[in-house]
């Protein structure tokens, strides 16, 4: 046997990804032009690993304890506590650094909706920054919607047959029928230029229907156990030369991006499982990505208002959410956590 689930760079592999999309946020927002030697970086799409690596875990905590109970709190766990601060200093800050007042009508039933993850922004605030008060706040509906539809496929696949072997099967499927949503969407439905988008593009874009096929793919990966395969295990740069190769040589298309975010979640997951034991050293045991995630829009939101749109302003971006991050995760995040009830435990070696 390779590879123990529980030891692992998911950690690590989730501040990289928190970190390209703060960096290719800012560079969009600022409007500074991307460059060459961050090309390559744009390609890990750092949205499309979470949601493999969302897929691979949750479903994995999900099959060793399948109590709803205990899988809702522990999701709220990590979810909204550090957004509910995170939403309180946004307040604060916008109050502050762009003189926009929150007394009003709209305030209440705002904060409500974003304390319990429909995330939007209200009029008042669209003159704020680039007319989104946190743009990378988008992903939390759609993560929470995940967490409804894997309980729900499960009950399901569950009717149908108690074999795991066919239940694998299922899932598999499952991840097929959502890759081919995923493209006839893309292809028909979304649209490149926002002002164009219909109400029900935009509620669509939302939901977790063209998203959720990477959710299933982290799921069969982890059903298959594939941290224990020889063509998994320490293989993460042979799979991230490949992917790379793929992204260069084969002509765009919408075949091609939904096929590349597949690709991108094998080799995803085969970097958690390459020398493993190394984000445990780096990090010591401090997970800051959701904190740098959350936080990078506000702070670029901020320096747009405030036409501070440089390279410098780059630095800031990746400074002060770095320490946010960190400060979330001291204070909020590994406190709440202590609450969460065990579902997956560390085999003893």
């Amino acid at each position: 046997m390779n590879g123990e689930f529980k030891v692992n760079n998911f950690d690590l592999l989730r501040i990289f990804a928190a970190t390209e999309v703060l960096f290719i946020h800012s560079l969009s927002h600022f409007g500074i032009k991307l460059p060459l030697w961050l090309d390559i970086l744009s390609n890990f799409s750092g949205v499309p690993m979470f949601f493999v690596i969302s897929g691979f875990l949750i479903s994995a905590a999900y099959e060793r304890n399948s109590d709803l109970k205990i899988y809702f709190s522990n999701r709220a766990y990590r979810i909204f506590p550090a957004l509910w601060v995170c939403l309180l200093v946004t307040i604060v800050v916008i109050s502050v650094a762009a003189k926009i007042s929150f007394i009003n009508s709209q305030t209440i039933p705002w904060f409500i909706a974003q304390c319990v993850g429909l995330i939007y922004t209200p009029s008042f605030l669209e003159n704020f920054g680039f007319g989104s008060y946190n743009g990378s706040l988008w992903t939390i509906p759609i993560e929470l919607q995940f967490y409804l539809v894997l309980p729900a496929a499960y009950w399901a696949i569950n009717k149908v047959t108690s074999s795991e072997k066919k239940k694998t099967v299922a899932v598999i499927v499952l991840a097929i029928v959502f890759t081919i949503i995923a493209y006839l969407v893309a292809r028909y439905y979304t649209v490149t230029d926002f002002s164009l988008e219909t109400r029900t593009q935009k509620l669509l874009r939302y939901s977790f229907v063209p998203h959720v096929f990477l959710f299933f793919v982290g799921n069969v990966l982890q059903r298959a156990k594939v941290y224990q395969s020889n063509l998994i295990y320490n293989k993460g740069l042979y799979w991230a030369a490949i992917y790379l190769a793929f992204c260069y040589i084969f002509p765009g298309s919408v075949l091609k991006d939904v096929l590349s975010k597949i690709l991108l979640g094998v080799c995803t997951i085969s970097l958690a499982y390459s020398m493993p034991k190394l984000s445990a050293k780096v990090l010591r045991g401090n997970d800051i990505s959701y904190g740098v995630y959350i936080y990078h829009g506000l702070i670029i939101g901020v320096l747009v208002h405030l036409k501070f749109m440089t390279i410098t302003g780059v630095m800031i971006v990746f400074a002060g959410a770095y320490v946010l991050g960190y400060l979330s995760w001291i204070a909020v995040e590994h406190p709440i956590l202590k609450f969460k009830k065990r579902s997956i435990r560390r085999v003893p070696d």
